[in-house]
């Protein structure tokens, strides 16, 4: 969870040549997760994980993932570079030591756009209980079902190794049953 303290202030208006105050200190407290990311995609209609945000986009992004109920929307407004920076670091973290790499070395993506239904989907297919873990920070939900994807698929193994795997049957099967093939 990350938190951000929005002290007092003033905004003015251009537009209505007004002035509108921020008359309290407000805490937002945030969770980047699978829920969060399920109420920003059931607004905006796109995938979060291949969208490349515009500041609204972020800020609305930013109000999906708070968690207390009393923040006014002025109070969005009042975030600074600095909390937005906080906000992209924490979100970017992946929150876990686990590292997953192809046979290259390299991470792969998936040939599917992830969304958030998807994500679900994956979680039934793992029997991964969803009451806990849509809560965990996405990153580390993520790590997970890389990880069963991984443990669940085995490795193919390529035409030369099915070869070789053939040759060596053969030869046993040769040398149980004393023929030449």
């Amino acid at each position: 969870m990350l938190t951000i303290v929005i002290p007092p202030q003033e905004f003015y208006r251009r537009k209505t040549r007004t002035f509108e105050y921020l008359t309290k200190e407000y805490t937002i407290r945030l969770e980047h997760s699978l829920i969060s990311v399920s109420k920003w995609e059931t607004i905006y209609k796109k995938p979060y994980i291949t969208t490349k945000m515009n500041s609204r986009e972020f800020v609305d992004y930013v109000k999906c993932m708070t968690i207390n109920q009393d923040v006014p929307d002025l109070a969005y407004e009042a975030l600074t570079v600095d909390d937005i920076k906080k906000i992209s670091e924490y979100i970017d973290d992946p929150a876990t030591a686990t590292v997953i790499k192809d046979s290259s070395g390299k991470g792969r993506g998936s040939p599917e756009t992830p969304t958030s239904e998807l994500i679900y989907y994956w979680m039934i297919t793992n029997n991964i209980p969803i009451e806990v873990c849509e809560k965990w920070r996405f990153n580390r939900l993520l790590t997970l079902l890389r990880i069963c994807n991984a443990k669940g698929n085995p490795k193919k193994m390529g035409p030369q190794e099915i070869l070789a795997q053939n040759a060596l049957l053969n030869a046993e099967r040769c040398k149980k049953y004393n023929t030449k093939g």
